[in-house]
């Protein structure tokens, strides 16, 4: 009886999600796709000026569409779960919707929403090489899984963070505002030198962009690859979000 009344609850959060960011016009679905489309061709025209080869494979638009689609799996995903509580506040005094209903919402929203952009952007690349290469499918949702459930984590952890400190959340977005440049979306962790490459790899979204990346590229061994720490990291982060905000539920409401 729980389940179907959390059922019902999150799928219109869902819709009503859908309605608030996109609208009812074609444009708000548009710019999902562009956004992402935009920064992989900023990239692809600036390093082809800059490089004569990707350091993966022959095809630039390629190489950086699996970098930063890899990481906008986390990283759009974590900043939209961040805000569930705060932008769906007023929906908080009804007793049948619960903090979580809001993350659930978002969570599923975001996922569905990058999965269908991945699909379109990667799809419309690979449809340009002369030789596609063999998708390892199993890689790619594997990859882009783990990055939605560090986010979730990381998110649920945030989401509370942000409610009770305004100075957190600006700490938080200064912090992390260089990660992209440290997540191997512009090039291969396997090939920065030591003691530095161990460094890096201690972000575990370097981790899952070489994972997404070994589903694009057959030949690509993926050396930097830890799978174990990867999963630890994230099953930490999940524990720990779901630890903060289960045990802040209530003081969400009265925020």
């Amino acid at each position: 009886m729980y389940l179907q009344a959390h059922t019902r609850i999150v799928s219109a959060l869902l819709i009503r999600e859908m309605s608030t960011r996109f609208g009812s016009k074609p444009g708000g679905y548009i710019w999902a796709l562009l956004d992402p489309a935009a920064h992989v061709a900023l990239l692809t025209l600036l390093f082809q000026v800059i490089a004569r080869a990707p350091a993966l494979g022959t095809s630039f638009p390629l190489f950086f569409a699996t970098g930063y689609i890899a990481f906008n799996f986390y990283s759009s995903t974590v900043n939209y779960l961040s805000s569930a509580v705060k932008g769906n506040k007023a929906l908080l005094n009804y007793p049948n919707v619960a903090p979580i209903d809001t993350v659930t919402a978002r969570f599923f929203l975001q996922f569905g929403t990058m999965s269908v952009v991945a699909f379109i952007i990667l799809g419309a690349i690979l449809l340009t090489l002369h030789n596609a290469p063999a998708l390892n499918w199993l890689a790619i949702l594997e990859a882009t899984t783990a990055a939605s459930l560090l986010a979730l984590g990381i998110g649920m952890g945030n989401a509370v963070l942000f409610a009770r400190s305004a100075l957190y959340e600006k700490i938080y977005g200064i912090v992390t505002k260089p990660l992209m440049l440290m997540s191997g979306v512009f090039f291969l962790p396997d090939h920065i030198p030591h003691p530095f490459r161990e460094v890096l790899l201690l972000n575990p979204i370097v981790h899952v962009v070489i994972l997404f990346r070994t589903g694009f590229y057959p030949e690509y061994r993926g050396d930097a690859l830890n799978i174990d720490y990867m999963y630890t990291f994230i099953f930490c982060a999940l524990f720990l979000g779901m630890l903060i905000f289960t045990r802040s539920s209530r003081v969400l409401r009265n925020e």
